[in-house]
């Protein structure tokens, strides 16, 4: 279950239990870069440089398993620095990590990039994003109620520059 920390924000911190791995034992926890951080870094638990071609994908390790209080999810999210300047991106962002999953928490990262890119251990690989999650029941009905959008899809509210379609009838 959650524990509040014992700290000047405790009323906002929820303690989650984290189990280092034996080849993660050297590495940082995961951390909030600044105080107003969303994410908490990941770090790569790799035993030797991994190399990711262009085009390329791996499962990541990073040396650490949680366990999450239920109502919670964590989300694996990108860093926008390594997406930006190499291309290195997570492939199925955001990837989830559910409340009662045990194992060890692995980023599938793709290199989208030109040229190859290294994975260094210790490198700040993705971000941990801590998420509340609402559970739902279906109530299966025959028709849907009305809304403004409809059924329009993907692309159907416009780009902002021209008239959106519903309006130009």
């Amino acid at each position: 279950m959650s524990a509040r920390a014992e700290s000047p924000d405790a009323d906002s911190t929820d303690m989650v239990a984290l189990r280092r791995l034996p080849h993660g034992a050297d590495l940082s926890l995961p951390a909030y870069q600044t105080a107003d951080s969303a994410g908490l870094d990941l770090s790569a638990a790799v035993a030797a440089p991994l190399v990711l071609a262009p085009g390329a994908r791996a499962a990541v390790p990073t040396g650490i398993a949680i366990a999450l209080p239920a109502g919670l999810e964590a989300q694996v999210r990108p860093r926008s620095g390594l997406a930006a300047r190499h291309g290195v991106t997570v492939l199925n962002a955001p990837g989830t990590v559910d409340a009662d999953y045990r194992g060890e928490i692995r980023v599938i990262l793709i290199n989208h990039g030109e040229d190859a890119f290294t994975v260094e251990r210790g490198m700040r690989i993705a971000q941990l994003v801590i998420a509340p999650v609402a559970r739902i029941a279906w109530r299966e009905v025959a028709a849907l109620a009305a809304s403004a959008r409809g059924a329009a899809g993907f692309g159907s509210t416009g780009d902002g520059r021209t008239p959106d379609r519903r309006e130009t009838g």
